[in-house]
């Protein structure tokens, strides 16, 4: 960063800055650049899928918010079924087969959508087994994609490897929800699912050429259930995991409940169309960059808590601003599109600044042995709340309309940042 900001100031030729990046020891890795382009490649699909999908549900099929709220709870529904024993293969497994399996499931479950559309076959319980493999795919690739990101780049890289990622999350953040919006304003949302198969299948291609092996996992001593237990009490005897733990699992409560209520939000009280919808995620996802950009000062000014308890703060303002949102605002839909967008900015803003910080501090806390079981235990333990919330969402979104549920959901993030900020340490952990 300071070395950007001095080329700036000085203008430095750009073969300079060249340099500068050719320095960079983990842009020398051939295999991380393999495993950063492929994670841009499946970035970019997903969040066309992010937007498409529900589409599909809520303009293609009609559904209604508590369909809708059913869909976003069958994403998250894996996370409680499968988080506990996926952390147990990991830690007896080399986690990059694992990774390649785990995408070419996702892969095979989106290319139905579009297959069952033009079959007449599609409908909201055929979204709802693939929502289910999508969020089953995740936890499972997911997680082995944070520990074999670890063994790539060790342990003092990962802060400098999950800016990295966070950059080119934010160009897939602020290009994709665009592509995805012209593509199904234009062709219709089972072809923008069509294109992140595309992109899988790439990614695919790519992870299988990379060099690097992990060592084989010592054989197992111990009956799956005891690794289970384990890891269990491994995280919930760890203060700092404990405390990120009930955070995070409050706060995917609350994504959750808005998740499932965003896309009827934007298209039927906003009345934007899908392709209005995704340029307003586009210029939101400004704030995907801008967090990429302040999350390594803002961790060396404030610690890895300070930089969490930031994100928690501007998300939480984003929660409590989106039903304030009204349809015409000054009386013109611009300004309601500009309004809409500067909220998505401070949800992926804030979102990002705590996921990242959280990611690296939970690895650097835990012993190499325990990495698989303490991943998934803390996906557990966070998204666990997640179903509760999507469901909660939508049957609330039903008794008092879409803007109403929403509002439950900026009363519920107003009380976490508040109980977070006055009720913990979170803000003062260092490291």
């Amino acid at each position: 960063m300071r070395q950007l900001s001095f080329c700036y100031h000085r203008s430095v030729s750009p073969i300079a800055i060249l340099h500068s990046l050719a320095a960079d020891r983990q842009l020398r890795n051939v295999d991380f650049r393999r495993f950063w382009a492929s994670s841009t490649l499946t970035n970019f699909g997903a969040h066309i899928t992010l937007l498409a999908l529900p589409i599909c549900a809520a303009l293609l099929l009609h559904a209604t918010p508590a369909q809708m709220g059913t869909l976003a709870a069958f994403g998250s529904l894996p996370f409680l079924l499968f988080s506990l024993p996926t952390g147990v293969l990991l830690d007896r497994s080399r986690r990059l087969p694992v990774m390649l399996g785990s995408d070419a499931m996702v892969a095979l479950s989106l290319a139905t959508v579009p297959l069952a559309w033009w079959q007449g076959w599609l409908s909201v319980h055929w979204l709802y087994a693939v929502q289910f493999m999508l969020g089953a795919g995740f936890v499972v690739g997911g997680s082995a994609e944070q520990i074999f990101l670890t063994f790539l780049v060790g342990r003092d890289g990962l802060i400098d490897a999950q800016a990295k990622l966070g950059a080119t999350e934010s160009a897939s953040r602020l290009l994709g929800p665009g592509i995805a919006g012209l593509l199904v304003q234009a062709l219709g949302a089972p072809v923008a699912i069509l294109c992140n198969v595309a992109g899988f299948s790439v990614s695919l291609w790519n992870l299988r050429q990379i060099r690097t092996r992990e060592p084989q996992p010592e054989p197992p001593q111990a009956h799956v259930l005891r690794d289970v237990v384990e890891g269990l009490k491994f995280v919930w005897g760890q203060p700092v995991l404990r405390l990120l733990a009930w955070t995070s699992a409050s706060w995917h409560l609350l994504f959750y409940g808005y998740t499932a209520l965003y896309v009827l939000f934007a298209t039927r009280v906003l009345g934007m169309s899908p392709g209005l919808m995704g340029t307003a995620q586009m210029l939101g996802g400004l704030g995907v960059l801008l967090s990429s950009l302040l999350l390594k000062p803002l961790t060396r000014r404030f610690g890895s808590g300070g930089a969490i308890a930031t994100g928690l703060c501007i998300s939480c303002l984003g929660f409590m601003l989106m039903p304030a949102i009204p349809r015409d605002l000054l009386g013109s839909r611009g300004f309601t599109t500009a309004a809409y967008a500067a909220v998505v900015f401070c949800l992926d803003c804030g979102g990002t600044l705590f996921f990242l910080p959280y990611l690296a501090l939970r690895q650097r806390v835990t012993p190499d042995a325990l990495l698989g079981r303490m991943t998934s235990t803390m996906r557990f333990m966070t998204v666990a709340t997640a179903p509760i919330g999507a469901a909660g969402a939508g049957a609330l979104a039903e008794w008092l309309g879409v803007r109403g549920g929403l509002t439950v959901v900026a009363a519920g993030a107003l009380l976490l940042t508040m109980t977070t900020l006055f009720g913990t340490r979170l803000h003062r952990i260092r490291q």
